[in-house]
Parts: C-alpha cells; structure tokens; sequence
C-alpha cells in the first residue's frame, strides 16, 4: 500500500492546488461537420469489404492533394469520439498516392486489438489525423488523403516515401471508449469521506473533508455503469486523479492528458477494488495512511472500458 502511495508520488504528471474540475475541450456544432472535406478523394481510390477486415484497395494513382481531405466511406453507429483524449481502437492501411502501393498495414487480428490511442496519440504521430478522426463514429471506414506536411516528414520517409508523396489512409474505427463515466448516480452517505463534483466532460473536483481519513480503506461506487463487470485479469482503461488526504493536493491525474491502462502497476489496491464494477462507473477509493511519509490518499477513478493492449 505504501508502494502504492510512492508510485502516485513519483510518477505524479503535476502537484496542483485543487481549485475545481475545468472542462478540456470537446467536440460538437460546425466542428463536426464530416461532410465538406471530401474534395473528390473517394473518385481516386476504391476500397472493397467489411469494416475491421483487411480492405481490398485501389489507389488510382498518381494522387496528389494541396490539402488533405477525407471521406467516410462507412459511417458507424457506435460511440462517437467528442474529445481529443478520448481513446479508440482503429485498424488502418497506409497507401503511397505517387505508386499506389500499401506501404504499412495494421494486423487486423480482432484478437489481438491494437492500442488504444486518442486522437491527440495520432496527431502527435501524424498532424493530419487530428481533423480526420474528429467526431468520428465506431464501427466507421474512413478514407483519407493527407498532405505531406500532414502526414509528417519523418513518416514519409520512415515508410520509403517521397518527400513529396500524398500518404492514402484506409482507416476503420474498430471501436471508441467511453470519455468519461457513465451511468446512475449512487446515494452513499458521505460522512467525513470526499465529496466529487464533475465538470461537463466528467473531470472531477474532489472535496476533502476537514476530518480525519478513514483508518480502513474505503471503496464508494459514485456512479454505477451499464457495461460488462471487470474481473480480474482484464486491464481496464481509466481515468483517475489522486489527491492527498493532509495537504488537499493533486498527485496524479490523465484528465487532460489521456486515459491509463497502468492502473495496477501504479496503484495495484485502487486496481483491486474496480474487480466486479460495470465498465462505466465511477469508483472512490480511499487508501489509508501507513505511518510518516505515507499519507492517506483519495482516488477518483473513471472505468472507460477494457483493453487488450497497454496504453502508455
């Protein structure tokens, strides 16, 4: 338990003053617009099969864009992706718009799922799947032409491209993680525990009572989810922020950077606790001081789903 306080402290992203739960960004209005951006790609390439299959492509090339343009060949009816940090499953290919040859493929194996990333992950990796994957639905096939500045010098060339090659992404949205808990609202009695309020996106305040912390560890479910109960050798994907009991201080939050899947190795007791909770809950666990140095904790964890592959 000790291990796990250490862990939070030392891998903590900030030391923040809790001053309430602000709102990252999301998605919505004229922003999700997904149908100008086209500019006649879906004339240049053809893409036969199912969405998380292999596709069968033809890339009528040479193709050369002045701005990078997609299409949804596929529109899904899953989750649709409303923040940057939300995280999602995709399978895609990557073509050469000079030849039209693939140039990298993903495994496409549904059992063995790729990572979750968001979409600042891929922004990061390549600009130009920012806007591309904006708004997106699960169970979407998107086709995409991308700019050699969108798609990133270093990735033209790490794949044998030109520097001024159109990089032509088939890409399906395999599935989409919740952004944040969702579910009923539980009564608990709160006497001399937290309080957690919630910004819109579900970033959440936690209010630490002028009293003792409990001597005992302490699990409260705030909001109880719809989906599968975890279990134990599942890897959840979550998000979470730890706060010291004594000084009212953030240790280690991912609202605003992205979710984890490394909630045992960071916290394995607060882990622990989430075995049998449905995916979309909301869970409060207090882990008890244990002696100078190891001072009580609360952790506000988020369940977004399970995933099948370590998210850094």
């Amino acid at each position: 338990m000790r291990k796990t306080s250490a862990a939070l402290a030392t891998l903590s992203l900030a030391v923040l003053a809790l001053t309430g739960c602000a709102a990252a960004p999301t998605f919505s209005g004229a922003s999700c617009d997904r149908t100008a951006s086209a500019s006649g790609i879906d004339e240049a390439v053809t893409v036969e099969g199912e969405v998380g299959e292999e596709p069968q492509v033809e890339v009528f090339s040479p193709v050369h864009v002045k701005k990078t343009s997609f299409t949804d060949l596929a529109i899904g009816d899953g989750r649709a992706v409303v923040t940057g940090q939300q995280a999602m499953n995709l399978e895609l290919s990557i073509y050469s718009g000079e030849t039209g040859k693939q140039v990298f493929a993903t495994g496409y194996d549904p059992k063995a799922a790729a990572p979750a990333m968001s979409i600042d992950d891929w922004a990061e990796r390549s600009p130009g799947l920012g806007d591309v994957l904006k708004c997106v639905t699960a169970e979407s096939r998107v086709l995409a032409a991308l700019t050699p500045e969108d798609f990133g010098p270093a990735n033209l060339e790490g794949l044998g491209l030109a520097d001024d090659d159109t990089a032509i992404f088939v890409i399906d949205v395999v599935d989409a993680f919740l952004p944040k808990a969702e579910g009923a609202l539980q009564f608990n009695d709160a006497r001399g525990l937290p309080t957690v309020v919630r910004a819109a996106d579900g970033t959440p305040g936690i209010i630490i009572p002028d009293t003792a912390a409990p001597e005992k560890q302490t699990v409260q479910t705030l909001i109880k989810g719809d989906g599968e109960p975890l279990t134990a050798e599942q890897t959840p994907l979550v998000n979470f922020t730890a706060i010291g009991w004594d000084d009212k201080q953030i240790l280690q939050t991912t609202w605003g950077d992205k979710p984890s899947a490394q909630l045992r190795d960071i916290a394995a007791p607060v882990a622990d606790a989430l075995v049998g909770q449905p995916v979309g809950s909301q869970v409060m666990v207090v882990l008890p001081a244990a002696g100078e140095g190891s001072p009580a904790i609360a952790v506000v964890v988020d369940v977004l789903g399970v995933t099948a592959a370590p998210t850094q």
